[in-house]
């Protein structure tokens, strides 16, 4: 009796100890709160003060960029700064005042601003560019301005002279666009010469015994290239590993089968694996050069490379690629792979430029130190706002020197900013068999566009 007697004393002394355990616990909650609540609000005014002091004159809502809040008589009142309209949007804005140096412009997608006097440009986004929607009659004073950094696949009626010469500044992938965005799919020269993720090649001997010499990676099947056509024949030659939706042989790992993954750390490592890699372009146009190309030279892998007919204009070294142009049929390109897989100092050649972190190329090196956009870097300007600055500045250029009685300054953009050739099939394929994408598709999506562009008629007006 006396011990079920000492266990309820027991039981009531821990439930009393338990009941002051919470109240004391909820008491310190309670003034936590409150101070946690003080803090933030002290820290919110601080904070506020510092973005205000920070705020910078550059105002761009793009990534790496800060918006700049206008007043709301500047936002509705855009008539004392030139107006420039994006006529197939590309930043989808309604109204921002954007400062390039000392000039300013306001960027709107709002097409009433089609006939306002301050309305100085037109701004296409190369992709949603339509000839069967223009601002017409075009005004004597109407400049207009496009930019399109993709392939002919996007929009072929642009790479037409009739159409491309409709424009007066352009941002293209071209060296002869008066924006050239040649080198928009790399970041810098030390990505190119960082080893990070170089295998060195003893280990690549080693993994041949599990992985083939060559890798393919494309989602993309039966673009204008033509380019699963010519690796389907070479395939015939030497062993490939596809890993992508276009003659897929091997799978990925299931976190990176996603298209986003390609700049996946464990996407990279995959790859870097690899002695060559197959970069084809989707199309063939002078300077047209993607992350196929960029990509392989970042990790060590020395790209088989088929794409722009101008690429040895931008290769890091004289011997840092191989070029499929300089081969007949994929017979002797595969030849040729294997010959260096099994020769470990013929293939070092390829790779000695990465070893000694030696970029000489000038043209590359001058491209990247000159241009004015980055990369992936929230301190640059990305091309973006270096297109809008341009055509913003260009029209600031004209309307000083109407001021000083001077005839405005007559830009023009010609051919060579978009120069792709018709798509063609290539010499071996007449062996190949007779349906494929180049000769349903985009042979006659060619020709149709070159006939629409022909036959475009743009009206003028003072």
């Amino acid at each position: 009796m006396v011990w079920i007697q000492r266990r309820k004393l027991l039981a009531s002394c821990l439930c009393v100890t338990a009941t002051v355990f919470l109240l004391v616990t909820l008491q310190v909650v309670v003034e936590l709160g409150k101070f946690e609540r003080k803090k933030f609000k002290t820290s919110s005014l601080q904070d506020g003060q510092a973005k205000m002091q920070e705020e910078p004159a550059h105002l761009y809502p793009l990534p790496g960029k800060e918006t700049l809040t206008l007043n709301r008589k500047t936002h509705l009142e855009p008539e004392s700064h030139p107006i420039m309209l994006w006529w197939s949007p590309l930043t989808g804005e309604t109204g921002r005042l954007g400062q390039c140096g000392a000039d300013a412009c306001f960027f709107t997608i709002n097409r009433t601003f089609l006939h306002h006097p301050m309305t100085k440009a037109f701004l296409f986004y190369g992709t949603d560019f339509n000839i069967d929607s223009l601002p017409l009659p075009r005004k004597a004073h109407h400049d207009w301005a496009l930019f399109h950094e993709e392939s002919p696949k996007n929009n072929y009626k642009l790479f037409h002279k009739p159409v491309i010469t409709l424009f007066n500044y352009t941002a293209t992938f071209s060296r002869h666009s008066h924006l050239p965005l040649t080198t928009q799919y790399l970041e810098g020269v030390e990505v190119l010469k960082s080893l990070r993720y170089l295998v060195p090649l003893r280990s690549k001997n080693d993994l041949r015994r599990r992985l083939a010499p060559l890798v393919y990676v494309q989602s993309d099947c039966d673009p204008p290239s033509d380019r699963d056509s010519y690796v389907r024949e070479l395939m015939t030659y030497i062993e490939v590993d596809s890993y992508g939706e276009c003659l897929r042989n091997k799978d990925l790992p299931q976190q990176l089968k996603n298209p986003a993954s390609m700049d996946a750390d464990g996407f990279y490592r995959i790859i870097a694996q690899y002695k060559f890699i197959l970069a084809f372009e989707n199309a063939v146009c002078d300077d047209y050069i993607t992350e196929k190309f960029w990509r392989p030279l970042k990790l060590g892998v020395v790209p088989v490379y088929y794409g722009s007919p101008s690429i040895a204009d931008w290769l890091p070294s004289n011997r840092s690629a191989i070029l499929v142009s300089e081969f007949a049929h994929p017979r002797e390109l595969a030849s040729y792979i294997r010959q260096l897989d099994h020769d470990d100092r013929l293939y070092e050649a390829y790779i000695e430029w990465k070893l000694k972190g030696e970029v000489s190329n000038r043209r590359l090196l001058t491209a990247l130190r000159e241009r004015k956009w980055g990369v992936q870097d929230v301190h640059q300007d990305n091309y973006i706002d270096a297109f809008e600055c341009m055509v913003c500045s260009k029209v600031w250029d004209n309307i000083r020197l109407q001021e000083k009685g001077f005839p405005p300054k007559t830009w023009k953009a010609d051919v060579t900013h978009l120069s792709c050739p018709e798509p063609a099939a290539f010499a071996f394929s007449a062996l190949a068999p007779r349906w494929s994408s180049l000769r349903e598709m985009w042979i006659p999506s060619f020709e149709q566009s070159k006939r629409e562009a022909q036959a475009l008629s743009v009206p003028q007006s003072q």
